[in-house]
């Protein structure tokens, strides 16, 4: 009875019920499917000025690393006293590290923390530890021989002229190409000055710096 019970199904299977649920949706292309998040920004790694103590001569870098410190990780800082006591950490030798000292001195005194505001730290760096008369050191350097090339490559001795000029604010073609000619070293400037073509006129400086760059 069996067997013929499973011959009978093997010769006419049974149907299958007819669903009336509708098929899934077809995925949609990527262009339509929800963005993923944006991944969170990654900060430049960022460092940290240099220990200061009171050169004037370094007081500018010094200054410019702090404020570009500031500028990029503003967020770190509660409030612009925070800043400046942050400054203060690099000062820890010479003159910088006694004028910090001072400072603290004067709000063990008072009960108010002296310098209010970064500007107003800016402004007393300046007065302690710029150089007094950065034009005038800059014009006393180009009147003498401190600036010449000597065993200097040719980037060195352009990079020093070309700060002595900004700081004297030079911009007279002719005069810039005389204090440079007369600070290379003697052989660069007989080639320059005897070459067959192509020789760089007087009143144009960068194509002084450009020959001189090229025979060195």
């Amino acid at each position: 009875m069996q067997l013929q019970q499973l011959t009978q199904l093997v010769a006419n299977p049974p149907s299958l019920p007819v669903s009336n649920t509708p098929p899934p949706p077809i995925p949609s292309s990527p262009a339509s499917l929800p963005s993923a998040p944006m991944a969170r920004r990654i900060r430049p790694k960022l460092s940290c000025p240099l220990d200061f103590s009171g050169e004037r001569h370094n007081g500018h870098a010094f200054l410019n690393s702090c404020s570009l410190y500031v500028r990029l990780a503003l967020e770190q800082f509660y409030d612009e006293e925070e800043r400046i006591l942050w400054a203060l950490t690099f000062f820890k030798s010479g003159r910088a590290a006694k004028w910090s000292e001072n400072i603290f001195c004067q709000e063990a005194d008072t009960g108010v923390f002296p310098i209010r505001t970064w500007r107003d730290f800016e402004q007393q760096f300046w007065v302690h530890f710029f150089p007094v008369n950065i034009e005038a050191d800059a014009i006393n350097a180009l009147e003498g021989t401190f600036y010449h090339q000597e065993g200097r490559i040719v980037d060195n001795y352009l990079d020093n002229f070309q700060a002595l000029v900004s700081d004297i604010g030079y911009m007279d073609p002719w005069t810039l190409v005389v204090k440079f000619r007369r600070g290379l070293r003697l052989g660069i400037q007989n080639q320059i000055t005897t070459m067959p073509y192509g020789r760089p006129a007087n009143t144009n400086p960068d194509t002084w710096y450009k020959a001189a760059w090229r025979i060195d």
